[in-house]
């Protein structure tokens, strides 16, 4: 018998990697350097996800287009300086390990460049896990559900084979405008309440229990 899911893809930033607090800190830093008002914390971490030069047009809406390039120089200024530092959250890793393990199908969405998520990728040791990667700067940034379809498309996987894990509205509504089940996650960037706004299948407060449940889950016959 079928499992219920045959595809299982991550956000990157706040899901799988502790790094929604250092992104929200590097845009603030870039909002105080080019003299526009600095964007709350809560508002910082609400364009995490987004394509970068989006995400920072959003967070500084006081800012001329014309200086958006600005932005994302000083942004990444700041990133690049400590993005090598960040860390998976505790037992990311071992999950996806077990889940290729399990021989499941593994990709990664992400609003990183393709640039950033190599990065990541090869920081982080994961590279050889994932089958498929889409970037914000490939094509069209969440929550357009592009990511999901090519993703999908490359694979051979059908909407009902496949899950979107995200810890913001974005990831979930790429996902329900892609026809894809989404898990939220409320330990990245975006409250559990904006989070269950979305309706997502399942959403935790902690990732040993999205470990937990994503084990069960794929191991569930149907």
């Amino acid at each position: 018998m079928a499992r219920r899911y045959e595809l299982i893809v991550f956000d990157w930033d706040g899901t799988l990697l502790d790094s929604a607090g250092a992104i929200a800190a590097c845009i603030q830093a870039a909002a105080r350097e080019l003299g526009v008002p600095e964007p709350s914390d809560e508002a910082a971490r609400h364009v995490i996800g987004l394509g970068l030069s989006d995400a920072l047009a959003r967070a500084m809406p006081e800012l001329p287009s014309e200086r958006y390039p600005q932005a994302v120089d000083r942004y990444r200024h700041h990133f690049l300086s400590q993005d090598q530092d960040l860390s998976l959250f505790p037992g990311a890793f071992s999950l996806v390990e077990a889940l290729h393990g399990l021989d499941l199908l593994l990709a990664v969405a992400t609003g990183k460049s393709r640039l950033g998520l190599s990065r990541a990728l090869d920081t982080s040791g994961l590279k050889s896990y994932f089958h498929a990667t889409r970037c914000a700067d490939e094509t069209h940034s969440k929550p357009h559900p592009a990511m999901l379809e090519e993703i999908m498309a490359e694979l051979g996987m059908t909407p009902e084979q496949t899950l979107m894990v995200g810890d913001t509205t974005h990831d979930l509504l790429m996902a329900k405008n892609a026809g894809v089940d989404a898990v939220g996650v409320s330990f990245g960037a975006h409250p559990k309440e904006a989070l269950l706004g979305e309706k997502p299948v399942a959403c935790f407060d902690r990732f040993a229990d999205l470990n937990d449940w994503l084990l069960k889950c794929v191991r569930r016959e149907a």
